[in-house]
């Protein structure tokens, strides 16, 4: 299980918002410390990337630096199964933050995320890949979709546009030594005087890991009443080491345990996760792992 740092390190995104007297409502933000957020970013083992193409599902996807992207689809969220997981650029996703997953866009950059049933709109960190979904466009994080008003939904149609300005700024900041950005410092100045204020306050801690998180065989005390009764299992092999190296890739995904059975003379050793109290949970985990393109999984009890 990954251990997190007693000391938080805030991140403190004030964002400047300020509204056009048009017919239809123009928004602009600035981040009024992005030097602070950035050093925070990194702290916590963010990276810049864009990364190279790959194919989840038979579908392939080019991750790339586009500016102008806008489009129009589906919104799902995702909370506490992944609260304190590594997320693609490496920081520790905190589903208390305003962050998002998206399968091409740079890790990091920023997007405004519109609900297009309610009208609502936030600005997002993009710093991870997905949803896998068909016809889902971005995942954000359980704050996100609090903030956008459908949480309890679980879905919702949304218009999801990158901040070039903002974005630009940011990787520029993240690529540098120092944390800086011209584009950021010009913005600064060209800034016309704010007609309202919106404060989004994320923490960003310092993870410590261990290989805790990974059981060996025979070593699983099955115990129903405490730990639940069903279990994701994510693949099955002969070879002992496989399975090791298994459960080290789906660790991100939570509690994973490697139990030996002996269904023939020669033992198979099952990588799962788990264990769940209910099978609603279980599949919660097993969707998230399908979204990531992990097909060939189930759930057991027992």
């Amino acid at each position: 299980m990954i251990k997190q740092n007693k000391t938080n390190f805030i991140l403190a995104a004030v964002l400047t918002l300020t509204l056009a007297s048009c017919a239809t409502e123009q928004k602009e933000f600035e981040y009024k410390n992005l030097p602070q957020e950035v050093a925070a970013i990194k702290k916590n083992g963010g990276i810049y990337k864009v990364g190279n193409p790959y194919t989840v599902l038979g579908q392939s996807y080019t991750p790339r630096e586009d500016y102008s992207y806008s489009e129009t689809g589906m919104a799902s969220w995702y909370g506490d199964d992944f609260h304190k997981k590594r997320t693609a650029n490496g920081e520790t996703y905190d589903m208390r933050a305003v962050t998002a997953a998206h399968r091409t866009l740079p890790l990091p950059s920023i997007v405004r995320v519109t609900n297009l049933e309610n009208g609502k709109s936030i600005i997002a960190r993009v710093n991870d890949r997905g949803p896998y979904v068909k016809n889902r466009i971005i995942d954000l994080s359980e704050k996100g979709a609090e903030m956008l008003g459908y949480k309890n939904k679980g879905t919702t149609k949304v218009k999801v546009e990158v901040l070039e300005t903002e974005s630009k700024a940011l990787k520029e900041a993240m690529l540098s030594k120092d944390n800086s950005s011209k584009i950021y410092a010009n913005a600064l100045h060209k800034s016309p005087a704010p007609a309202a204020v919106a404060v989004a306050q994320n923490t960003i801690q310092t993870p410590k890991y261990t290989a805790g998180n990974i059981a060996p065989a025979n070593t699983l005390k099955q115990n129903t009443a405490d730990n639940g009764s069903f279990f994701v299992q994510v693949g099955a092999f002969q070879d002992y080491t496989k399975a090791k190296e298994m459960a080290a890739q789906m660790s991100r995904f939570g509690t994973v345990s490697i139990h030996e059975a002996y269904l023939s003379k020669a033992g198979v050793f099952r990588v799962r996760l788990g264990a769940y109290h209910t099978r609603s949970e279980a599949l919660k985990i097993l969707d998230r792992l399908l979204d990531y393109g992990h097909s060939d999984v189930t759930i057991v009890e027992g």
